[in-house]
């Protein structure tokens, strides 16, 4: 099955909320863990107990296993593969980009189901032109996998670029519309998602691009279910709304965790 088949199938049968695995620092304290290699192992190990199989899409960033060195990348691609086929896909926030033969390894280390690092979906920066983006969509189809693009980021260095017009739309609206190309005719939805942000306040660009819409920025930063409503209107079908201190805030206790994200996932469910 494609990605966006899977994804279809994960969010009918969980719900549509995206649980992010972000071991900053200061939730190991909240934790009582220590901000040290077995205070991660530790963290990510509570997080696939109480996530794998119980919610549709499980976000670790990457960033936060990786300024442990090589022994966080151990932890994270062992909790990788522990989160894959259990019902749970894995969107691996890497936030890649580059050009030629290192975007193409970027897309193998991922996306290619072989490698050891290989997620059911990567983020991905198109700020170096969306044809840079090539390998990751190339390694993506032949994999199942899916790539959700940055467009419309709600961080306040975001509008700059993303709002900069080129031509008759802006820089997001051409991302926005490349990406619609790309899943014209796929169903019941393509593989390829874009990323925007919750807490955007309005967007004129055109948001049906057939694909699966990553929202971050929803809950302990800020977006409501009202916002996710009002910004996506006849595509909230396709909307994935990110959260994760909210939800990991209610840690360590798992079955807490679990409950915190069906708690989220009613609330979206209910919308």
């Amino acid at each position: 099955m494609s990605f966006g088949s899977r994804a279809r199938v994960a969010m009918q049968a969980y719900g549509p909320a995206c649980i992010g695995i972000d071991p900053h620092p200061s939730l190991l304290e909240q934790w009582g863990l220590e901000d040290d290699i077995e205070g991660l192992d530790r963290f990510a190990s509570i997080c696939v107990e109480a996530f794998a199989g119980q919610v549709a899409f499980v976000k670790p960033q990457s960033a936060f296993f990786e300024r442990f060195g090589a022994r966080g990348v151990v932890v994270l691609e062992r909790t990788i593969e522990d989160l894959r086929h259990t019902g749970s896909l894995v969107v691996l926030d890497v936030k890649r980009g580059d050009i030629g033969s290192t975007a193409q390894a970027y897309a193998d280390a991922y996306l290619d189901d072989d490698a050891p690092m290989a997620a059911d979906a990567i983020t991905v920066s198109p700020f170096l032109g969306f044809g840079s983006l090539a390998p990751f969509f190339d390694v993506a189809e032949k994999n199942d996998a899916g790539v959700f693009v940055l467009a419309l980021t709600s961080n306040p260095e975001g509008p700059e670029v993303q709002h900069a017009r080129n031509g008759d739309r802006t820089v997001a609206g051409g991302v926005l519309a490349q990406l619609a190309e790309l899943n014209a005719g796929a169903t019941p939805m393509g593989s390829y998602g874009a990323v925007v942000g919750a807490t955007i306040g309005d967007a004129t660009e055109d948001l049906a691009i057939n694909g699966p819409l990553l929202v971050p920025g929803f809950g302990a930063q800020g977006g409501t279910v009202d916002d996710v409503r009002r910004l996506f209107g006849g595509v909230i079908d396709n909307v994935i709304p990110s959260t994760s201190r909210g939800v990991l805030a209610a840690g360590p206790d798992v079955q807490a965790l679990r409950d915190s994200a069906a708690r989220v996932n009613a609330e979206l469910v209910g919308s």
